[in-house]
C-alpha cells in the first residue's frame, strides 16, 4: 500500500514565483480597469452637472423673458413674475440634491461647513444692495466640490439685479426664501384700513369664494380657488381691492408715447355725416343731420374762440360709443317717424349737439341706433359677455346712451355687463336721482320704477337742464337762426306769441289739473297783446274739435328759422305750464321776447302730477321752467301765478313799458359753452378707479363745507350761500374727524345707508354718517336733521364748472 505522502507535490520556489507574477497581473488588470471606470464616471457626471448648468441657465432666462413687465404675487397663475423667484430658489436646491448624488457615485464627498453655505446664501435670505451680491459670489471658493457655488455664481452674475429686485421685495413683506423652497405661502388677508379704502372689496371677494367657477375665465386670468387668486384677480384685473404686495417696488411701466394718439379740433363736417348714416329707411338721422349741417359753421367758429381761451391741444383721443336707443324700432316711440310731425324735438336737439360737441373735440365715434348695430359692434369683442371684467381690451373708452339704449346693451352683454357699467354715461333729460338710481333701496322703499334701480353712480347721468346736482348737466345748443342782416328787417309786433305746437296742450279741463284755466288765462294776455299760435294741425283730423281759442292766430307748425322769425315778432313768449322745460323758452329770451313763465302753486312731481309717474326723481317744479326762473330771471323771465289776473296784467304792463326788448343767452346754452363743459367732462370724469379717494376734481381750492339748517337739503343749503352741492366730495367729509373740523362734538357715531347722510341730529348731538357711497345725495332732506354738505363755486353762465375747473 503506497503511502499518501507519496503522491503529494511539494511546490519548489520557481513554481512560487510563476504564481505570484500571475496574480500580480491579474490584481494590476484589475486596478487598471476600476481605475478607467472610475475616470468615465467622473467624466460623465462633469458632462451631466455642465449639460445642467447649462439648462438652468436657459430656463431662468426663458422665465425672465416671459415674465417682463408684469405683475407679480403668489397664486396670480400666469399672468405673474412671481413663481420665476420661486422657481430659481427650487432650482437652486434640486441642482444641488442632483449635483450630490453624481459626486457620491464617484466617491466625492461634498465637504461644506455650515459657516461657508450660510455665507452663500445670505445674499437670499437678507435686504442687500446688488453690489454685495455679486461681492459675494464672486468670493466664494471655485473648489469644484462645491457644485452649488458654480451654479449660483452663473445664475446670480446673469439675473443679479432680477434677484435682487425679488429679494427686496420677500423681505419687505417678511417672507424669506426659504421659506418659498419650503412651500409655505403669503396670508392673503384684509387689514381694517383695506375695507375702508376698498369697501366693496369684502362683497367682491365673498363672491368669488363662491362664484369663481361658474366661468373658465376666472380660471385663464390665474384664479384657483386659493384666498391669494381671489385677492390678486379682484386688484390686478377688476380692480375691487387693493394691490398687495407683489406691487411693490414693482417698476410702473413707462408709457410709449409714440403710441399716444393726442388730438385737436376737428371741423370736417363731411366726416361726420359718413359716419351719420342712417340704419334703415326710417331716416333716423334726418333731423339731427339737418341741425348739424345748418349750425356747423357756428361750431367751427366756437372751437377757434375756445381754442384761444384755453389750451385743447395735447388731448388724449378718446374712442366713443353713441347709441340712440330712442331712435331704434324696438323703442315704439316713434322718434324717427315723427321728426317733422310735431313729434318731441327736445330729445333730438340734445342728441345732435351731444354728437356734434364729440366730434369737433377731436374724438373718434361710432354712432348706432338700432340693436343689430350694437350687437355686431360687441360681437367683435370675444369677451363682450365675459363676466370676468377686464377693461384693457375694450374697444370704447366712453359709452353714451339712453335709458331705452342702457336696456339693449344689457340685454346683449349680459353677464358681461360690469366691465362696462364704469364707461357710461347716460342721456336722462329728467335725471335720476340716487334714491331711484339705488335699486336696493328704491326697492326696500317701494320707489322702484321702470327707469331706475341702474346702480350706476348718480353723476353717470346727463341732464337737459342743471335739474339736481347729483347727475351731470350736459345741456343743449340754443340754436339761432337769424345774423344781424336777417334782425334788422323785422319790427317787433305787439304780439303775445304761445308756447305749445300741440292741440291738447291749450286743453282746459281736463283731469290733469295743470291745464285748467288756460282760457281766462290767455283772454287776461288778449287784453294787452295780440295773441299767436303754431299748433301742428293734422290735415286728416281737421273736423276733430280743436281746444285751442278762436282768437289765437294759428301759423302752424313752423320750421326753425320761421319760428325765430316768428319769436323776433313777438313781445312776450307765453307758457301754458306745459311742456316742462323745454328749449323753446331759451330760444325765445336768444330772440328778445320776453318769457312768461307760469308758477305753479303746488309745486308739479311724481306725487301728483301724471306725466312725473314712474320717473327715477322726487323733483317738485315750482314753474314749468325753473332753470329760466332761478337762473335767468328778470328781465327776461317772469314767474306768474296764471291764475292771478291781476298779477298776470302789471306784469304784462312793467314788460311792456320797456321800449327795447333785448336778447339774452347764457353762455352755458352756446356752442362754445358746451363745448368747454364737455371737455371738461371727458378729461376729468373717471368713474373706473373702485378706491375709495378723495376726489380731485373740481380741485379741493373751489370747495366749501357748509351745514344746513333744520330739515334743509345740500342742495338749497349751498345754494343759499351763492354755491352749488358737490357730490364727488361727500366722501372727504364722511367722518367725524371732518364733523370736529365743523366745529360739531360728536355724542355718539353711526354709519346708515340713506340719502340724508352725513350730517347731525340737533337735539341728541348723534353724528350720522353714509355706509353706501350710492346714496350720497344733494338733494335728500329729513327734518330734525342738519346736513353737511359740500358746495362748491360755480362760474355764471356756466354752472356745471367751479371757476379752478378750467
Amino acid at each position: 500500500m503506497v503511502s499518501p505522502w507519496r503522491w503529494r507535490i511539494i511546490p519548489n520556489s520557481r513554481q512560487l514565483l510563476v504564481l505570484a507574477c500571475l496574480l500580480f497581473l491579474f490584481w494590476c488588470m484589475t486596478l487598471y480597469r476600476v481605475s478607467n471606470f472610475s475616470l468615465g464616471k467622473q467624466k460623465e457626471s462633469e458632462v451631466l452637472k455642465n449639460e445642467i448648468i447649462s439648462l438652468s441657465e436657459k430656463y431662468v432666462r426663458a422665465l425672465s423673458r416671459e415674465n417682463t413687465d408684469i405683475v407679480d404675487g403668489p397664486y396670480a397663475g400666469r399672468f405673474t413674475a412671481y413663481d420665476l423667484k420661486k422657481t430659481m430658489a427650487v432650482l437652486l436646491e434640486s441642482m444641488l440634491e442632483r449635483l450630490s448624488r453624481l459626486e457620491n457615485q464617484v466617491h466625492h464627498v461634498m465637504n461644506v461647513s455650515n459657516s461657508s453655505l450660510a455665507n452663500l446664501t445670505r445674499p437670499l435670505l437678507t435686504e442687500q444692495s446688488e453690489d454685495s451680491i455679486h461681492a459675494e459670489v464672486k468670493n466664494v471658493s471655485p473648489t469644484p466640490t462645491v457644485t452649488l457655488t458654480t451654479v449660483t455664481r452663473s445664475i446670480l452674475i446673469e439675473f443679479g439685479p432680477m434677484v435682487t429686485q425679488g429679494v427686496r421685495e420677500v423681505g419687505k413683506s417678511k417672507r424669506i426664501q426659504l421659506d418659498l423652497i419650503l412651500g409655505k405661502t403669503e396670508a392673503c388677508m384684509l387689514t381694517e384700513q383695506d375695507k375702508q379704502v376698498y369697501t366693496k372689496c369684502e362683497g367682491k371677494l365673498e363672491w368669488m369664494r363662491q362664484m369663481w367657477q361658474s366661468d373658465a375665465c376666472y380660471a385663464s386670468y390665474g384664479v384657483d380657488g386659493s384666498e391669494c387668486s381671489f385677492l390678486m384677480y379682484l386688484s390686478e384685473v377688476e380692480g375691487w381691492c387693493p394691490k398687495r404686495t407683489w406691487k411693490k417696488n414693482v417698476k410702473v411701466p413707462i408709457e410709449d408715447k409714440s403710441k399716444v394718439q393726442y388730438i385737436d379740433t376737428n371741423d370736417d363736417i363731411e366726416g361726420l355725416m359718413k359716419i351719420l348714416v342712417d340704419p334703415n329707411e326710417r331716416q333716423g338721422y334726418a333731423w339731427i343731420r339737418m341741425r348739424i349741417r345748418k349750425m356747423w359753421p357756428k361750431w367751427v367758429l366756437a372751437a377757434g374762440n375756445l381754442k384761444e381761451k384755453q389750451k385743447l391741444e395735447k388731448r388724449r383721443r378718446k374712442k366713443i360709443l353713441v347709441h340712440l336707443g330712442l331712435l331704434s324700432k324696438q323703442s315704439g316711440w316713434g322718434f324717427a317717424e315723427n321728426q317733422f310731425k310735431g313729434g318731441p324735438l327736445g330729445e333730438l336737439v340734445q342728441w345732435s349737439d351731444l354728437i356734434c360737441t364729440l366730434y369737433v373735440l377731436g374724438h373718434q365715434l361710432t354712432i348706432t341706433s338700432e340693436t343689430y348695430q350694437l350687437e355686431k359692434i360687441l360681437s367683435q369683442l370675444p369677451a363682450a359677455n365675459s363676466p370676468c371684467q377686464s377693461r384693457t381690451d375694450l374697444p370704447v373708452h366712453i359709452i353714451y346712451t339712453d335709458i331705452v339704449g342702457l336696456r339693449q346693451f344689457k340685454r346683449y352683454v349680459k353677464g358681461g355687463y360690469g366691465k362696462f357699467s364704469c364707461l357710461l354715461r347716460i342721456v336722462d333729460s329728467f335725471g335720476t336721482e340716487p334714491a331711484y338710481n339705488l335699486r336696493m333701496y328704491a326697492k326696500a322703499h317701494k320707489i322702484l320704477t321702470s327707469w331706475g334701480g341702474q346702480d350706476l353712480l348718480p353723476q353717470q347721468f346727463f341732464t337737459m337742464f342743471p335739474h339736481s346736482p347729483d347727475n351731470s348737466f350736459m345741456g343743449f345748443v340754443v340754436e339761432q337762426h337769424l345774423n344781424d342782416s336777417d334782425v334788422k328787417g323785422i319790427k317787433r309786433e305787439n304780439w303775445a306769441l304761445v308756447y305749445g305746437k300741440n292741440d291738447y296742450m291749450y286743453e282746459n279741463a281736463t283731469r290733469v289739473s295743470l291745464y285748467r284755466g288756460k282760457d281766462k288765462y290767455l283772454n287776461t294776455i288778449k287784453k294787452r297783446l295780440e295773441v299767436h299760435g303754431t299748433v301742428y294741425v293734422d290735415e286728416k283730423a281737421k273736423t276733430k274739435r280743436s281746444y285751442m281759442p278762436s282768437f289765437v292766430t294759428n301759423h302752424g307748425l313752423q320750421k326753425p328759422e320761421d319760428f325765430h322769425v316768428l319769436l323776433r315778432k313777438s313781445k312776450i313768449f307765453v307758457g301754458l305750464g306745459f311742456p316742462y322745460e323745454g328749449p323753446a323758452p331759451l330760444e325765445a329770451i336768444a330772440n328778445g321776447a320776453v318769457y312768461l313763465n307760469p308758477k305753479f302753486a303746488t309745486p308739479h312731481s311724481s306725487k301728483n302730477i301724471q306725466f312725473f309717474k314712474g320717473k327715477p326723481t322726487a323733483r317738485e317744479l315750482t314753474s314749468q321752467h325753473p332753470y329760466a326762473e332761478l337762473f335767468i330771471g328778470e328781465p327776461y323771465v317772469y314767474t306768474v301765478n296764471m291764475h292771478n289776473d291781476t298779477q298776470v296784467l302789471k306784469v304784462l304792463d312793467k314788460i311792456l313799458q320797456n321800449k327795447e326788448f333785448t336778447s339774452h343767452m347764457p353762455y352755458e346754452f352756446t356752442e362754445e359753452g358746451m363745448l368747454q363743459r364737455m371737455n371738461a367732462y371727458i378729461e376729468h370724469q373717471n368713474w373706473c378707479q373702485f378706491q375709495k379717494q378723495e376726489a380731485k376734481w373740481p380741485p379741493h381750492s373751489a370747495i366749501s363745507f357748509v351745514m344746513g339748517a333744520d330739515g334743509q337739503s345740500c342742495k338749497d343749503a349751498c345754494w343759499q350761500q351763492g354755491l352749488i352741492c358737490e357730490p364727488s366730495h361727500f366722501l372727504q367729509i364722511n367722518s367725524a374727524r371732518s364733523m370736529k373740523q365743523a366745529k360739531v362734538d360728536c355724542s355718539r357715531e353711526d354709519y346708515v345707508a340713506d340719502i340724508f347722510y352725513p350730517g347731525y341730529d340737533p337735539h341728541s348731538k348723534e353724528c350720522v354718517f353714509q355706509k353706501e357711497e350710492l346714496l350720497f345725495s344733494c338733494v335728500g332732506q329729513k327734518t330734525n336733521f342738519r346736513r353737511f354738505c359740500p358746495c362748491r363755486n360755480y362760474i355764471k353762465g356756466q354752472t356745471a364748472l367751479c371757476q379752478e375747473c378750467l
